[in-house]
């Protein structure tokens, strides 16, 4: 599934990294970081997100949502987001069959992470890689049916892309420019 994931995602310019942990994902991003020369990065505050930031510079690094007030927090303003370089958001659940990545937002700055910095990182590991749609349905309904669940999800098949009355496809012009998938395990 993994393989088919990273071909479907390429066939509409989105990006793969595979990394074999979590330690080697997190140095993989510091050095992408580097090399695009990313000033500030917006991340959510989950599990994966954490570890996948732990090599980045502190300062670096906002958080979107969660309550420790040791972190540098997003203001959530649409303004502030897009001015970030690049969004860090972890997925839920991986679509093989179309390369899409399925990310449960509960807050607004979480949603505007996957569409506003002009680079859009998802981090997942390969057990959340499923067939397609319908394989993924017993762990989505029962978040779906709470009425506690807030927010919504996002679904994202590769970088934002568009075409003008020529069929000149552009990228980048409604949502991220770039989409890149580090697929852990």
């Amino acid at each position: 599934m993994a393989e088919r994931f990273q071909r479907e995602l390429e066939a509409v310019h989105g990006e793969v990294m595979r990394c074999a942990d979590m330690h080697q994902a997190s140095r993989a991003l510091a050095a992408l970081a580097a090399q695009e020369s990313w000033e500030t990065i917006g991340s959510m505050d989950r599990p994966l997100c954490r570890e996948i930031c732990r090599d980045l510079e502190p300062g670096r690094v906002l958080w979107a949502g969660g309550a420790d007030d040791a972190l540098q927090r997003l203001d959530g303003s649409p303004e502030s987001m897009a001015g970030l370089s690049a969004g860090v958001v972890e997925a839920d659940c991986l679509l093989a069959d179309t390369g899409t990545s399925m990310v449960a937002c509960g807050r607004a700055e979480e949603r505007l992470l996957c569409y506003l910095p002009p680079a859009c990182v998802i981090v997942a590991t390969v057990d959340r890689l499923v067939e397609h749609l319908p394989a993924a349905w017993p762990q989505l309904a029962p978040r779906i049916a709470d009425p506690q669940t807030r927010g919504e999800f996002v679904f994202i098949t590769g970088p934002s892309r568009t075409a003008d009355i020529e069929k000149i496809l552009i990228l980048g012009v409604h949502g991220p420019k770039r989409l890149l998938v580090c697929l852990v395990g």
